[in-house]
């Protein structure tokens, strides 16, 4: 059986680097899997309509598989929800699989434990480079990406909506990573140079959602948290 790959995509100027990283050491990549709420039918934590989502996979030009998630599944109910689809895919012949992560090691390290064991290679392409740099590689070589999603306890809610370019890189606060990758931002990534076209959008309204905080070890759990969306829409012709 052929050996396959697929990618962990978030939709995001994460996966778009990672993916035009992978592309142009020409390794291949033969599926985009992504996470969605099954309720609401968008990406997960970054909030991305769905239909969106199939258009950018479109312009892409990769098939792309969702998983559905129920809404705030247990740690042991997503395990054997993922479990179930990773062994799936290993039996139609993926056998590698990549993520954007760039320097989270408790991150890395889970999303090792899940897939190794189950005979998957699991590669990282941004791993350890530099953030800032690798934000300004994604301006100069031409992608494009606007904020949809913002942690509120760490930026204004004047970021979401946001075109991400030079302009915003230099607003960003210094307590703030420029890739986001504290969970600060979450982007939708509509065009570049692994695009074979741009997915148009219209912007919408900016919406705050809270969530409960998970318990700590004295199993209290913390005030909640909350974070702004912007919503987004495919543009009709």
């Amino acid at each position: 059986m052929e050996h396959k790959a697929f990618f962990n995509w978030s939709s995001g100027k994460d996966s778009a680097l990672a993916l035009h990283v992978l592309q142009s050491q020409n390794t291949n990549v033969d599926l985009l899997v992504t996470t969605i709420s099954s309720t609401y039918q968008r990406v997960t934590m970054h909030g991305l309509n769905r239909n969106l989502l199939e258009a950018q996979a479109k312009a892409l030009g990769i098939p792309l598989q969702l998983i559905a998630l129920p809404d705030n599944p247990s740690m042991e109910d997503y395990g054997k929800l993922m479990d179930a689809e990773l062994r799936a895919l290993k039996t139609k012949g993926f056998i590698t699989t990549y993520f954007g992560d760039i320097f989270l090691e408790d991150l890395k390290t889970y999303r090792e434990n899940m897939l190794i064991p189950l005979g998957f290679e699991v590669r990282f392409p941004l791993w350890k480079q530099d953030t800032r740099t690798l934000m300004l590689r994604f301006v100069e070589e031409g992608f494009k990406a606007v904020v949809i999603c913002v942690n509120a306890e760490v930026l204004d809610k004047s970021f979401c909506g946001r075109l991400v370019n030079h302009s915003f890189l230099e607003d960003l606060p210094s307590h703030v990573d420029p890739c986001g990758e504290n969970g600060e931002f979450h982007t939708f990534c509509f065009d570049g140079p692994i695009f074979q076209h741009p997915v148009p959008y219209i912007k919408g309204e900016l919406v705050y959602k809270t969530y409960p905080e998970p318990k700590g070890n004295d199993g209290k759990a913390k005030s909640d948290y909350g974070f702004w969306f912007c919503d987004l829409y495919p543009k009709r012709d």
